[in-house]
């Protein structure tokens, strides 16, 4: 009888560890993670691949340390932007308007709205070009159309909860250029001295870059978004009408699994920044192509990785070609429902993708025009890749203000009571801003003095 007692004990032992080993599979972490790891793909939209690859070409391993660099800035702006969603129920846009005046969120939106917009073109561009190397013969605005469409019509007509699954799933496409960082990476000890030594040039090309890889790595529409689907959650687990109407009572497991989403979402975005700039300088800068200008040279960092294949450098398009669109399917959304965000907070309109259209009709309706009229930038006659960097520049400057009035609301006991800032995170905060704000000014003195 204790002989069975005790393998009953064994089975139900073994039984355990394999229950814990399959809720380690890639499949239940990512089921498990929220918004959090959603804003970190995000982070690496076409934007991002474009300014990363961009900075590996250009500079080889010596933008490598701002990965390392940026990682717990991107950690507690982007844990700011939750908590005050989660503890508040409100999108940033709303709180504002509450605490200060319209007057600071008219311009505030605006801007928003028009460096969302120009991203929104920029990424369509992007994902045109990349099915342009592949298919030559189908006419670019044909696809900037049908890719539009195809997003609206997610949005609008996907409910919400399955539509995140999707977006979470997207995540794994950025990993070409990791596996690929693995292969061309070269001498280890170079690039882990490059990660933790930062190696400054005092050039206009480097500031522009710089100021570039800030602004697609901490950018405006994440807040937003970061905001919101943390105050849209509330509505969804506390049963609240909607968003803004009502303060959500947040357990402490609940803010701590938000912390925890966070920190693997950020973490997994610099890990795939990191393989990127590696990629673009082993393949890249080595071979003495120093300046991206098309989408077949930045889909040519991947050749490595499909060097033993017949025709790999079509292969590398492939790979190249599916990040991009993986990413800009990503990207798209949550750049057009930031907006749609902080107009609604704005003007007091009905919002959530959890609503259908005909109950938050202004809120979509945004979510179109920003897409559309995204797609009208697209068909400009700038360089894709120019302009992804050029949006990430934009997005640098935008975020400055926006930044101020974040570290504000996130030390108000009126808004959060006990779970304000900490030091630690005030201190980061300010120190993300004051670099920031002396980056975007040095960047412009830099032009002027040219």
């Amino acid at each position: 009888m204790g002989g069975k007692k005790k393998n009953n004990r064994n089975r139900n032992s073994n039984s355990s560890s394999l229950n814990k080993l399959r809720s380690l599979s890639i499949t239940n972490i990512l089921k498990s993670l929220g918004p959090g790891v959603i804003t970190g793909a995000s982070d690496d939209d076409p934007s991002g691949i474009a300014t990363y690859s961009q900075a590996g070409a250009k500079f080889g391993l010596g933008m490598l340390w701002m990965t390392l660099f940026l990682l717990p800035m991107m950690i507690v702006i982007q844990e700011m932007c939750a908590r005050i969603g989660l503890l508040s129920g409100n999108g940033l846009a709303a709180l504002i308007k509450k605490k200060y005046s319209a007057k600071i969120v008219y311009p505030m939106s605006s801007l928003l709205l028009i460096a969302n917009t120009i991203n929104i073109g920029a990424d369509l561009g992007a994902m045109s070009a990349s099915i342009k190397i592949i298919f030559p013969q189908i006419p670019f605005v044909v696809t900037s159309l049908l890719f539009s469409a195809i997003i609206i019509a997610s949005e609008i007509f996907i409910p919400y909860d399955k539509y995140v699954k999707v977006l979470k799933y997207l995540v794994l496409s950025l990993f070409a250029y990791v596996i690929t960082a693995i292969i061309v990476g070269g001498n280890l000890s170079q690039i882990f001295f490059a990660t933790i030594v930062p190696k400054i040039s005092f050039s206009s090309d480097y500031a522009v870059m710089f100021v570039a890889v800030i602004g697609t790595t901490i950018s405006p529409y994440l807040l937003f978004w970061q905001t919101s689907e943390e105050a849209e959650e509330d509505v969804t687990k506390h049963k609240i009408k909607e968003i803004g109407k009502g303060k959500p009572k947040v357990s402490p497991r609940e803010i701590m699994l938000m912390k925890e989403d966070i920190g693997i979402g950020m973490f997994l975005s610099q890990v795939i920044m990191g393989g990127i700039i590696i990629t673009s300088a082993g393949s890249l800068h080595v071979a003495g192509i120093t300046d991206i200008q098309t989408a077949d040279q930045a889909a040519s960092s991947l050749e490595p990785l499909v060097k033993s294949f017949p025709n790999s450098g079509q292969i590398s398009k492939l790979i190249f070609a599916f990040g991009i669109i993986g990413t800009a399917l990503l990207a798209i959304p949550v750049l057009a429902a930031s907006s749609a965000f902080a107009l609604s907070d704005t003007f007091g309109w009905k919002e959530g993708l959890e609503k259908k259209f005909t109950q938050a009709k202004s809120f979509y309706l945004i979510i179109v025009v920003s897409t559309l009229l995204g797609t009208w930038i697209s068909f400009s006659n700038i360089s894709p890749i120019k302009a992804l960097i050029l949006t990430a520049v934009i997005n640098a400057v935008v975020t400055i203000p926006i930044l101020f009035l974040i570290m504000r609301l996130a030390n108000d006991k009126k808004i959060l009571h006990n779970k304000t800032n900490s030091h630690f995170s005030n201190i980061i905060g300010w120190i993300t801003f004051a670099i920031m704000t002396i980056s975007v000014i040095v960047m412009f003195l830099t032009f002027s003095n040219l």
